[in-house]
């Protein structure tokens, strides 16, 4: 059983607390919450990997790795994500429960302690964050914004929420770009920690056997000395309900592939002013989010138009992508099945077996997040971004019940934006249908 707490412990600071026996770890997370833009948005990610590298009292990562040793093989690690326009950057942090080491060790105080360091007492020189760290992770940030292109498909997607949402925020990578990445100095990622501490939302995070109290007292006593000078309220997310063009967009990139990748960016229309979270799940699943899905039943497997073909929701930003593998000559084949597949779905064209399908698959999904605390993070700190409460459980309830016409309804919703294709060097330009695309 358990029991959900969510409260405000500071100016801009949140604790929700996911008291649970069922675990024999723990989970702490610390997450700052800023806006994401393309200036600051690969300092935000180099951040947490210097912050990492050593601090006042552990000055190296091997005086860390051992403190870190003795508390039963904790375990941290600094996060990145990307919710909606919101930057997202801090640690996470694993260690076991106290009902499992000897008496009279408190393992969350120090580990709450601990992360209150990183943050707060890093290691510098001169008021300064380290050179050598700074240049080291910055070597390691900017070798981590190349290798994105060895993902094909998900570089795929990265460069159509870059093309689709040029003008918007959300275009930006998580990681920034490598161009900014290498202007960052210490002196500058300084000035930039001390405005990120002062200013962000803060949201924390704790899964475990402890009592909210006990809970609430060690992070309050871990941020004692976090400075609130300004204000993070006016942080949020742009969704645009239509597309900004009256037909869809298209572009095409050349790269040494032998496998063409079809993406394509959709708006999800008028069902966000009031999102329904279950159905739009729900609907997901049966056009092409699991393996009884319509893209993958009918564009994979009947058709064999596709490597692969499956849709995401970005619920924060009101998109949906579908991403699929694809042969060169038949791109405008499969992207013309994929969109019929949609209109079918519009239609009410679901039988009962394939939305039953779809509800038991979201189930499992749902219920998946509950099997480790790190799923159970990810679940609640999406929602605490998105201003929603509900429980695991409560949201399976309610796909339970999620009807065909709410699913037809949202599907009638989503208007195709932008398309983009990845195909190889030497193919053909009357292949495509897209327009040239030479940002890089």
């Amino acid at each position: 059983m358990q029991e959900v707490t969510r409260k405000q412990i500071m100016p801009d600071t949140h604790l929700t607390c996911v008291k649970t026996e069922k675990f024999k770890t723990c989970c702490l997370s610390l997450t700052l919450i800023t806006k994401l833009d393309k200036q600051t948005a690969s300092k935000n990610a180099l951040l947490p990997r210097v912050l990492l590298r050593g601090t006042s009292a552990r000055p190296d990562m091997e005086s860390i790795n051992n403190y870190l040793d003795e508390l039963y093989g904790a375990r941290i690690i600094p996060m990145v994500r990307k919710k909606g326009e919101l930057h997202c950057i801090g640690f996470l942090a694993d260690f076991i429960d106290d009902d499992f080491i000897p008496a009279g060790e408190n393992i969350l105080e120090k580990a709450a302690a601990f992360l209150g360091e990183l943050l707060l007492s890093p290691n510098t020189h001169g008021g300064l964050l380290l050179a050598d760290y700074v240049d080291g992770e910055r070597k390691n940030l900017i070798n981590d914004i190349r290798a994105g292109i060895n993902d094909k498909r998900g570089y795929s997607i990265d460069r159509l929420f870059e093309l689709m949402c040029a003008d918007e925020s959300f275009g930006t990578n998580k990681l920034g770009s490598e161009q900014h990445a290498e202007t960052i100095t210490a002196a500058a990622l300084t000035k930039h920690y001390r405005s990120l501490i002062a200013s962000s939302g803060i949201e924390i995070f704790y899964c475990g056997a402890h009592d909210n109290e006990r809970v609430e007292a060690a992070v309050r006593g871990a941020l004692s000395a976090l400075p609130r000078t300004g204000s993070s309220g006016l942080f949020g997310t742009e969704v645009l309900l239509h597309p900004r063009e009256k037909e869809p967009r298209s572009y095409t990139d050349k790269l040494e592939v032998n496998q063409g990748k079809l993406t394509l960016g959709f708006r999800l229309g008028k069902c966000m002013l009031s999102p329904n979270y279950a159905a739009l799940l729900v609907f997901n699943a049966v056009f092409g989010g699991s393996v009884t899905s319509k893209l993958f039943s009918n564009v994979r497997e009947k058709l064999s138009l596709c490597y692969y073909a499956s849709s995401v929701i970005e619920k924060h930003k009101g998109i949906m992508v579908v991403a699929s593998g694809v042969e060169f000559s038949r791109f405008e084949e499969a992207k013309r099945e994929i969109l019929a597949q949609l209109d079918a779905v519009r239609r009410g064209d679901v039988s009962d077996w394939e939305l039953l399908s779809a509800r038991r698959a979201v189930i499992t999904s749902i219920k998946s997040t509950m099997d480790k605390p790190s799923g159970l993070e990810e679940l609640f700190f999406d929602q605490s971004v998105a201003s929603v409460k509900i429980t695991p459980d409560e949201l399976a309830a309610l796909a339970d019940g999620v009807t065909l016409s709410e699913v037809a309804e949202i599907a009638s919703c989503i208007e195709l934006d932008t398309v983009y294709y990845l195909t190889g060097t030497s193919v053909p330009a009357e292949q495509t249908a897209g327009g040239e695309s030479n940002e890089e």
